[in-house]
């Protein structure tokens, strides 16, 4: 039994005493030739390395910064032919999903702003023709049904109580689901419903003497306003250019802090900016998903200002060792002071910081691909599968949790996590990792049984999944606290994305079933309100219309309902995190 071994070490000393003979005999050899030889070869060799290093260093320098937004990262340029995430990434049948290794890129310098852009003039105005199909008309008829309620009984308010028929207390005093709605109509060819409204858009103005959320009013307000301003070419909205840039002079007091991280709420009358009595410090997607709408407005006015103030957060957050410390995931909150992140502080895509990770992406596409976060959200979702991504114990559901400050893990995952798949499945048209969409899927899977699990078919706000050894329990469990549904977008976004790109019509079904829901349950004869809980089969209605029910979640279902992708293509426009979609850019 043991002969083989006594065989290994007699071949492993033969082997160690035919090296010693190789050394002997080369140095033997090397003593022969002549001193000033042996020191000339020496200085040669000396020197040959030093010139190699130093082309490479120089070739490297030149990599870095010849390019106006270069980053030295694969995802620039013939993305689709680099491997961004190994294997680990793509969904498995394992109920732990923690399998990770480093994403494939190396930052070796951060971004630079550049104002040197073109925009393909032909491509700015939008040309809609109103609905193709009867599921596209169904949902026209259910915005006209919303926005003459609104106009109605609300108009120039900020939202409409649907139930009492008149205003909700006013937000922001910012005419909000005007403003939210303005490129919902252009998109459904609702021309007559546009044309009214741009006459008395007049009546806007932005010198609003209370706090506002910096966060909101950009992604509803700003972003709104750019974008029909892009959409019509209209000289009303060139001139309303102006508007934007007051606007966001009035936003950008929240930037006056001293780490450059803005405050989340701001006064624009004052240009007072604070964060709220009750927290001291700012939410992840509050600071860093103001970016996309703060570079149209610089490219808009052609001022630099709103763009670099917004970049300056950008690569604050992307310094931070508390995100790689997480895999590139970022802690909730940031105090504006320090410009540091709590520390360990909950690990999310859910509630104040699911947008973060959707602008890394979409910056990277808003700029045709040359400021690159691209990197930054390569890693994060690398994090999310180390972290956060598992299956269900029964079935087998693709889910995204939480990690609570103790780094525990919950089983906990909000309907706003619904975002993730569909930005996913846009990663993939860009040129990314193919096998992103097979996880974009599986998790999209998930969002359908959030309607799917209840009586109504409507979506909770948060569903908690089993994990255990539980065969009683069912996978989703929807907590009567967590049961209000507010018609939220997320999740019809994401199957609109799955639909673009890989034409299958399960998504655009799943689509009609939650608009028939919505039409049963939500709607009402002054509007639609968004439902106290949908575990129970006579639901009560919240007192407000949400304006994102216009500005997104119809415009989702219109847009999954266009047959022939024709609308609003992925490669010349991108969607801010309130459905306001934006032009790509090349540089």
């Amino acid at each position: 039994m043991h002969a083989p071994l006594i065989i290994d070490i007699d071949e492993n000393l033969g082997n160690i005493q035919k090296q010693r003979r190789l050394k002997t005999a080369f140095s033997r050899n090397w003593r022969r030739i002549p001193r000033i030889v042996r020191f000339l070869l020496i200085i040669i060799g000396i020197f040959s390395t030093c010139s190699a290093a130093l082309l490479y260093l120089r070739r490297v320098k030149k990599d870095d910064h010849d390019e106006i937004f270069n980053v030295n990262i694969i995802c620039i340029n013939n993305a689709r032919t680099a491997v961004h995430l190994n294997e680990s990434f793509c969904i498995s049948n394992n109920n732990n999903l923690s399998k990770y290794d480093d994403v494939a890129v190396n930052v070796k310098t951060q971004p630079v702003i550049s104002m040197s852009y073109e925009i393909d003039e032909g491509k700015r105005a939008g040309n809609f023709n109103g609905p193709s199909n009867a599921r596209q008309r169904a949902v026209v008829n259910a915005f006209r049904h919303a926005w003459d309620a609104y106009k109605r009984y609300a108009f120039g308010s900020d939202m409409l109580d649907p139930v009492n028929a008149k205003p909700t207390k006013e937000w922001f005093g910012l005419q909000l689901t005007l403003v939210d709605s303005l490129d919902t109509m252009l998109i459904m060819g609702l021309n007559e419903e546009f044309t009214a409204v741009r006459n008395q858009f007049s009546t806007f103005s932005a010198d609003v003497d209370r706090f506002v959320s910096l966060f909101e009013v950009t992604i509803r307000i700003l972003g709104g306003l750019l974008s029909v301003y892009r959409l019509t070419d209209d000289d009303l909205f060139l001139e309303k250019a102006l508007l934007q840039k007051e606007l966001g002079d009035r936003l950008m007091p929240a930037f006056s802090t001293e780490s450059g991280i803005p405050y989340s709420d701001v006064n624009l009358h004052t240009g007072e900016g604070r964060n709220p009595p009750w927290m001291s410090l700012s939410s992840l997607s509050e600071v860093a998903s103001l970016q996309l709408e703060f570079r149209e407005l610089s490219r808009a006015t052609n001022d630099s200002k709103y763009e670099l103030a917004a970049f300056k957060v950008s690569t604050t957050i992307h310094n931070q060792q508390q995100c790689k410390k997480y895999a590139g995931l970022c802690p909730m909150f940031i105090n504006v002071d320090t410009g540091k992140f709590v520390k360990e502080g909950r690990i999310t895509l859910g509630a104040r910081t699911d947008s973060y990770y959707e602008y890394l992406l979409k910056q990277w596409l808003q700029t045709g691909k040359t400021i690159n976060w691209c990197d930054d959200f390569l890693k994060s979702m690398s994090g999310v599968t180390k972290l956060l991504l598992r299956r269900s114990k029964s079935r087998k559901l693709a889910f995204v949790g939480e990690l609570l400050q103790n780094s525990s893990f919950s089983p906990k995952m909000d309907h706003l996590v619904c975002f993730l798949p569909g930005q996913l499945a846009l990663a993939v048209h860009h040129g990314l990792n193919e096998m992103l969409l097979e996880t974009a899927k599986s998790v999209a899977t998930t969002c359908y049984e959030f309607y799917a699990a209840n009586p109504l078919g409507l979506g909770p706000e948060i569903a908690y999944f089993n994990v255990n050894d539980l065969s009683s329990k069912p996978d989703i469990e929807i907590k009567q606290a967590d049961s209000h549904s507010l018609l939220r977008p997320e999740a019809i976004e994401s199957w609109f994305y799955l639909y673009r790109i890989t034409k299958d019509p399960i998504y655009q079904d799943w689509g009609w079933q939650v608009f028939q829901a919505i039409e049963k349950h939500a709607k009402q004869v002054n509007g639609y309100c968004s439902v106290q809980s949908v575990l129970v089969e006579e639901p009560k209605c919240i007192e407000k219309m949400e304006s994102f029910f216009l500005a997104e979640t119809l415009k989702y279902l219109y847009l999954l309902f266009d047959d022939d992708n024709s609308t609003l293509t992925l490669d010349e426009y991108v969607f801010n995190t309130e459905g306001h979609p934006l032009p790509i850019y090349q540089y």
